[in-house]
Order: structure tokens, then sequence, then C-alpha cells
């Protein structure tokens, strides 16, 4: 049977592995651990483990595999490796590929507690950090080292200000002094991301947001090559316990059977929330992506063929005007989360990137009115309500 299967059969199909009951749902394998036949074949497997065959639950279980093998397929990626939460992934990813001396070129746009592993893990531990404007290639280009720089890191849309890095760009700077490019793509989410098609080595999500999108989990992943993933990343993720749980990975499988018809559904109702406040004059701007008027549209257009599922914007009057609008919301929570089925509001300033000084903010355009706002499956039209009505409050 041929595999060149389109998204939507991928999201349901690729990696099933059944039992002799023939089960229709996805089976979770809730085992620490694996009998073997016989002593000689259990020294064989732990000398080498074929196809199939699994040793200890924090090392690989068939419901965790079916998860990576699907999200590889669907990412365009050789393999992947499921983590216990998104910032394991990040962690994971970047902490097993450095070592001492290495150098590291970063965007500064960053979620907060990916820049605590840039800032304080990796500077720990002797790596050097540089950040650059994602969006300025100049940039990139001057700080990356040829020979020096080990590896790149950026969100392919920034959290919260939905800044662009321009992925092929950066990846043809990175790949020319021989570094690693390493995207975080969750606000691009896996099914408008083009990160591996336009040069990325290895992509990350927390599954948490939109793979998930319900609520339910934490969890993460890294795609790559095979020789990245099982050679650079399995051991230092298998050695240090953060990998994902069979449990976990069964709440993924299932979510991402839908994960296609959600995030366009979210899209849609993005663009429509975005052109319904766009010039509301209690706004000082409104952020999205697939607004002509966002300065990288053309961009977001080339790498996502989509706007995503995220609209930011700032209310006048700051952080007093953004509670009361956000005290006044009905259908949409407030909450920290995104990529969820239901709707949430998010004040970064004091929430998510309420770490980082007030200099650091200015820079990212964290303002005190700035709303981050994760676009739902609710009906567009009663979003767009539930909004002014909560602007009328401000």
């Amino acid at each position: 049977m041929s595999k060149d299967w389109k998204t939507r059969t991928t999201l349901v199909h690729e990696g099933s592995r059944r039992s002799q009951y023939g089960e229709m749902a996805e089976a979770i394998f809730l085992t620490q651990g694996f009998a073997y036949p016989t002593a000689e074949a259990a020294e064989a497997r732990f000398l080498k483990i074929e196809g199939d065959e699994f040793i200890y639950a924090r090392y690989g279980n068939p419901t965790t595999r079916m998860f990576e093998e699907r999200i590889a397929a669907l990412e365009g990626t050789e393999d992947a490796f499921a983590t216990a939460s998104g910032m394991a992934a990040v962690n994971g990813a970047l902490v097993s590929a450095l070592r001492a001396g290495d150098h590291v070129v970063s965007a500064r746009a960053l979620f907060g507690s990916c820049l605590y592993i840039l800032e304080e893990v990796l500077g720990r531990y002797g790596v050097e950090v540089t950040f650059v404007e994602g969006a300025d290639l100049d940039q990139w280009r001057a700080a990356v080292r040829p020979g020096v720089t080990k590896a790149v890191f950026f969100e392919s849309m920034s959290n919260p200000t939905l800044e662009l890095v321009d992925i092929r760009g950066v990846a043809d700077i990175a790949h020319a002094a021989g570094a690693l490019v390493i995207v975080d793509n969750v606000f691009s989410t896996p099914i408008f991301s083009r990160a591996v098609e336009l040069g990325a080595d290895a992509v990350i999500y927390s599954t948490t947001k939109h793979i998930d999108g319900q609520g339910r989990a934490l969890g993460g992943v890294i795609c790559g090559t095979t020789e990245f993933i099982r050679k650079t990343v399995e051991p230092y993720m298998k050695h240090t316990g953060g990998s994902m749980s069979p449990f976990t990975a069964w709440i993924m499988l299932n979510g991402m059977a839908t994960l296609d018809l959600r995030c366009r559904a979210m899209a849609d109702s993005a663009l429509t929330v975005a052109q319904a406040l766009e010039g509301d004059a209690r706004l000082s701007r409104v952020i999205f992506p697939g607004l002509a008027s966002h300065p990288q549209h053309a961009l977001a257009m080339e790498q996502m063929g989509s706007g995503g599922t995220m609209v930011a914007f700032d209310i006048k009057g700051g952080k007093e005007a953004a509670f009361r609008f956000m005290n006044a919301l009905e259908i949409i929570k407030i909450s920290n989360n995104l990529g969820d089925a239901k709707s949430i509001a998010t004040h970064p300033a004091t929430t998510t990137h309420q770490r980082l000084p007030q200099d650091q903010k200015d820079l990212l355009g964290i303002t005190p009115g700035l709303i981050r706002f994760s676009v739902g499956l609710e009906d567009a039209g009663d979003l767009v309500a539930d909004l002014k009505n909560a602007l009328a409050a401000v």
C-alpha cells in the first residue's frame, strides 16, 4: 500500500500498531518495563534494539513510538523523540547538542522559559549565547562565527508579539557556518509549518498546545534526522528522565486526528477577529501575520500560507485598561496556555514574560496593554462580540 498520504490521512493512521486483538483505537501500553523470552534475548536487546523492541518506558514505549512516528511523518523528518513537556524538548534539543566552549546565536524574542535555558542553564555550563533581532538577517550574519557557532535557535513566530523569522534566510547563514538550525515552531503549528523544507535541522513543539489542543496534558517533541534524534537527543533524554509517558502519548495521538481541522478553523477565526479589531479606536495596534498591515505578511504567507491561530493587540490605557478588558470577558478565558479549543486571553507582561526586566520588555514590544489572544473553536462571531463588549469596559 502506498504511503503517499495527504495530511489528514497521516494524522489518523501513521505509526499505528495493532495487537493481536485488532483494536480500532491505539492501545495504551501502561507498563514500566518489558519481559524477555530468555536471558539471551535480554542481553541482545541491551546490546542493540531491533525494530519494535522495547526495554524500559523511559527509553521507549509502543504508544509513545506511535506518536513519534506520526508527528515525524507530519513534520517531514526522519524521526522524533517525545518529551514530558515543551520545555523538556527545548532543553533536550539544546543541551544534548552543546558542550562547554560552544557558541549559540539566538533570536531575542522568546518565551520566558526559553530565555532561562539560554541565559541561565547554557551559560552555567560554559556555552556562550549571542542574542540578535530575529527579523534582521544582517544581525544573524554578524553574530554567527564559522566553525565556532554550533547552533542557532529561534521561534519561527515569536511569543507574544508574533514576529516572524525568515527560516530559509537564517538556515542558509547557519549552514554556511556549519551550525545546526533548531526551531521552536509552536506558534506556526505543525499544520502551517514549513520549517523543515525551509532548512530547519530540528523542530520543537510543545504538544501541550495545538497537538493536544484541549487542555488535558503537558507534552513536547523534538523532530529531526535519525542521526540527531537517536545519537544525540535520545541518550541525553533517556538518562535524564525527560521522556513522555504512554498515557500522554495516547492523548496526543488522539489530538492529532483532528489537528488539521482544528488549526484551520482556528486560523479562519483568527483572521475574522483580527479584521474586526483592526482600526478600533481603543487599540493602539493589532498584530496578526494574516493581515496585510503586518510588516511580515508576505513572509508569513510564504512560510505558512496562513496567519496562524494567534492574535495580539495593544489596549490604550496600559495595564489597568488591559485588566478591565480581561475581567469583562465572558466566553474567552483568562489563562496562560494557547492552541486550545477554548479561546484564551493572556497578559504577557504580568504572566508569561513577567520575569523579564522592563528594558527587555520594552525592546520586545511587550507593553503593559498587550494582550495575547489564542483563538479557539468557538463561533467567530461570538468571539468578536465578546471582545467588543469587553473593550467597552476599558
